[in-house]
């Protein structure tokens, strides 16, 4: 759009930034008849697109195949020496990216109904701004300009120019030796992506454990993993310096060790972008890390501007910068208050196994809180495909409600949807064992765990008084129906008798317990 078209018209809504809050936010509101204008200053698309979610899982993918392939022989497969070509390995992610990117480009944008531009914008008032210097008007405004990775203050670091999740898709050919720094979720992923490659990975965290936010036993299963892949795990070490330089360095840590590297990742969080942006101008606070502050219903400072995705502090996962820019487009555009839960933002960190959670932890619940445990080996899927690390963890509160999940296993970001629905329209355990699953799967352990927790409910008082009035009615209706036809108690009807044959296979799906009665909606 030119210069003068985009300053002569007042626009409904501004939208800055087009990653996937603002992409879905501009939508969103085009579709409702606003006059909408989407800026980006770099490429439409955003993190997710060119430097997160698409290429991680396209490098995991190939790094998965290749420890497949050498893992094949357990299975009577025999496929010799697994050759990696890095630069090839590089291109697919690449492609992966190429293939998406029509979907989250500047044309399909105008296909729904809104305009873009590209440019920087910086607020100039409470509702005006300016996109490379030129005046826009609008009415209302959603800022969604996302997070950058974020760079901790070692000394020397900067002389190794350090590769970060944003710069390693830039790398032409898999390095020999790296150091990744960080062991959340995108460090996790990226060390054993690279040492299934055959990349030696040295992964320092500063915490006593991986994945810090997790259940301790998804930590402790996600570490074991990555050491059978060789990755070199360091829990509880602080990096104090860097030497080297762009080819090559030497990580020293607090405790007197140190990691050699050809280039070092970091991967220790993000900070929000929020600079140059004029936010005070337009009226608009952040808080101490550079966020900007919103509502519940994502509305800032200024009632006229709003913010979605990572800019607003809230976890940033994709998945919810999607509901953040639904949500604040419909707010915006039609004055509705549809408020953010964050209650039930499900997160899953895509190694092998992955680990997938939502909810509450699961790890020392409150005291009116149970947990129950199914472990994946008892999954006779697990089993047929000799998968067996992992287990499924549900917490339930005193009415039997689902209130959080940790599965850890092979697929277990599939498996959580339906914890996650539980989980956030308030579900109880009977919920779910009173609808038929597929079997085999590798949710049979959440089923399983709900129906522990289910059958559960028949031991205490309560459950054995209604169990017994139950089974002295049922006697007592057929004793009468025997009187009514003359037919001696207990005697047969002459018909075929069908025997109820129970399982042989000690790990088969239990089935879920058929009395209906023992809803949970009047559990005690």
């Amino acid at each position: 759009m030119s210069s003068p078209e985009l300053a002569r018209r007042r626009w409904d809504l501004l939208v800055v930034g087009a990653g996937t809050a603002g992409l879905i936010g501009a939508q969103v509101a085009a579709s409702l008849g606003a006059r909408v204008l989407l800026v980006e200053r770099d490429r439409f698309g955003g993190d997710c697109l060119w430097t997160g979610c698409v290429p991680s899982k396209a490098l995991l993918s190939a790094a998965h195949a290749a420890a497949g392939a050498r893992d094949a022989a357990k299975y009577g497969v025999h496929v010799g020496d697994v050759q990696v070509d890095g630069p090839a390995v590089l291109a697919a992610v690449r492609q992966a990216i190429t293939t998406i990117a029509p979907v989250d480009s500047p044309e399909a944008v105008r296909a729904s109904g809104a305009e873009t531009a590209t440019g920087s914008v910086r607020f100039t008032g409470a509702t005006g701004a300016e996109v490379d210097g030129v005046p826009v008007r609008f009415l209302q405004a959603l800022v969604c300009t996302g997070s950058a990775p974020a760079l901790p203050e070692v000394a020397g670091l900067a002389d190794v120019e350090p590769l970060t999740t944003d710069s390693v898709w830039d790398l032409p050919d898999l390095p020999d030796r790296l150091a990744v720094l960080g062991g959340g979720t995108s460090g996790c992923e990226l060390a054993q992506a690279f040492a299934r490659l055959g990349v030696s990975v040295t992964l320092v965290e500063a915490g006593d454990r991986l994945l810090a936010g997790e259940d301790p036993k998804a930590s402790e299963a996600v570490t074991a993993a990555l050491r059978r892949d060789g990755v070199d795990v360091r829990t509880g070490s602080t990096p104090v310096r860097v030497t080297g330089d762009p080819t090559g360095g030497r990580l020293h840590l607090a405790d007197g060790g140190t990691a050699d590297f050809t280039r070092l990742l970091v991967a220790v969080g993000r900070t929000p972008r929020t600079g140059g942006l004029g936010l005070a101008a337009a009226g608009v606070a952040v808080d101490e890390r550079g966020s900007v502050v919103v509502d519940d219903a994502l509305r800032t400072t200024n009632p006229r501007i709003w913010a979605a995705g990572d800019v607003t502090g809230h976890p940033a996962y994709t998945h919810v910068a999607g509901v953040h820019g639904n949500h604040a487009a419909l707010n915006a555009v039609l004055g509705l208050r549809r408020r953010i839960d964050l209650a039930a933002v499900p997160r899953v960190t895509f190694t092998r196994p992955e680990v997938a959670t939502v909810g509450e932890p699961t790890a020392d619940p409150g005291p009116d809180r149970r947990v129950h445990t199914q472990p994946l080996r008892r999954a006779d899927r697990a089993i047929a495909e000799q998968a067996t690390d992992g287990f499924t963890r549900l917490v339930v509160d005193g009415r039997h409600r689902l209130r959080g999940a940790t599965v850890v296993g092979p697929r277990a970001g599939e498996a959580l949807a339906e914890l996650t629905l539980a989980v956030s329209r308030g579900l109880t355990t009977s919920h779910l064992t009173g609808a038929m699953h597929p079997y085999p799967t590798y949710a049979d352990p959440q089923w399983n765990a709900a129906i522990a927790d289910f059958r559960g409910r028949l031991t205490g008082r309560s459950g054995r008084v209604a169990l017994t009035a139950l089974r002295l009615a049922r006697r007592a209706r057929l004793a009468i129906d025997d009187r009514r036809t003359g037919r001696p108690t207990g005697a047969g009807s002459g018909r075929p008798q069908i025997a109820i044959a129970a399982s042989t296979s000690a790990s088969a799906p239990e089935p879920a317990d058929p009395l209906e009665l023992m809803r949970p909606d009047s559990s005690t």
